[in-house]
């Protein structure tokens, strides 16, 4: 019996690491998108809910410095909601240095509405992104006080005009723009590309109103085309100029600036961290957004008006958002068994 405490001790030994291996929770997918109104089911939509809905995400779990419980079902699905703003990247940063997690493995779908570029496509699309761009980060003066030859008053920090390719000072932030895995990117483009997406009266009336826009008048479609992300809800013709033009300079031509939002930077630059670190692969991020509205008004009527109007694409793109993400996360974890070792594509 004198050697009983011993086999004991040594028994503990063997198996303290393989409970607490057991205890680590290894996610397939991380959905991600930034705000739910009300309940997570069973009312209005927001980002979340056809997500939780669908997905069945009965789970739930709290993670210090995030303001939602992160969700989850049995096939290693799980949805996070970030908050809005650049903000955002606060809490993914808390879950990623959560270390009940290990996210090594995990695939990441930054899904969410935006506003949709009328010279790129119609509210209610969908738009992979092979670019997210910063447009926080600039030097600014009021229009109003801007050269004659200015577009806008805005430019990169180190240039002394708008439009010059830029040169970024040693003290500041990098990078501005983000390029996500371009063959994983084509691979959920093409799993998706023909997804039928849904069409409301509310939208196809307010999209007949962009005359001069011939995408915008399109239906709903499935695209490739690029985030460009700013803290500020910016909207209008001319700052719809400086966005096309950023997101350019910043791809140096390669980009489209297709949708607008609050958070991709903020998310990305998170991910990014979180990947120096060895915490996730950022080779395994997903952007998808949807257009709920346009990013500027229709020939006639003014920025002002048409910035504080109902989204005609909110049903719309919520569906999309949904219809053409859960594919992907669907084909991932069907084919988790040579996906957790290398990322679809080529």
């Amino acid at each position: 019996m004198k050697f009983l405490p011993r086999l004991v001790v040594f028994a503990l030994a063997i198996l303290a690491p393989l409970m607490r291996a057991a205890e680590i929770i290894r996610p397939k997918v991380i959905v991600v998108v930034t705000f739910e109104v009300g309940a997570d089911t069973g009312d209005a939509p927001g980002e979340f809910q056809f997500w939780a809905e669908r997905q069945h995400l009965t789970g739930s779990i709290v993670v210090p410095g995030l303001d939602h419980p992160v969700r989850f079902n049995d096939r290693g699905v799980y949805g996070v909601v970030s908050g809005t703003t650049v903000r955002a990247g606060n809490q993914i940063m808390a879950l990623g240095l959560d270390p009940r997690f290990d996210l090594t493995h995990a695939y990441w779908l930054i899904n969410g509405i935006a506003g949709v570029n009328p010279h790129v496509a119609s509210e209610g699309s969908a738009a992979w992104a092979r670019h997210v761009i910063d447009g926080d980060i600039a030097y600014e003066i009021d229009p109003r006080e801007a050269p004659a030859d200015w577009p806008y008053g805005i430019m990169a920090l180190g240039n002394k005009t708008p439009l010059a390719k830029p040169v970024i000072p040693a003290w500041a932030p990098r990078p501005m723009q983000w390029t996500l895995n371009p063959a994983l990117t084509q691979w959920a483009y093409d799993l998706t590309k023909a997804t039928p997406l849904t069409d409301s009266r509310e939208a196809q009336a307010h999209r007949a109103l962009y005359k001069d826009f011939p995408a915008a008048l399109r239906p709903p479609s499935v695209l490739l085309g690029d985030s460009f992300a700013s803290c500020r809800y910016w909207h209008g013709a001319m700052m719809q100029h400086w966005a096309e033009d950023w997101t350019k300079i910043y791809t140096e031509g390669q980009g489209i600036c297709a949708m607008t939002n609050m958070e991709d930077h903020g998310l990305a630059g998170a991910l990014t961290r979180l990947g120096q670190m060895g915490r996730v692969d950022f080779q395994r991020v997903l952007v998808l957004r949807t257009g709920s509205n346009f990013s500027m008004p229709p020939t006639g009527q003014s920025a002002a008006d048409s910035m504080v109007a109902e989204y005609a694409g909110m049903l719309p793109a919520l569906e999309a958002a949904y219809r053409v993400g859960s594919p992907v996360v669907d084909a991932l974890v069907e084919g988790w068994a040579g996906f957790e070792a290398k990322a679809p594509g080529p």
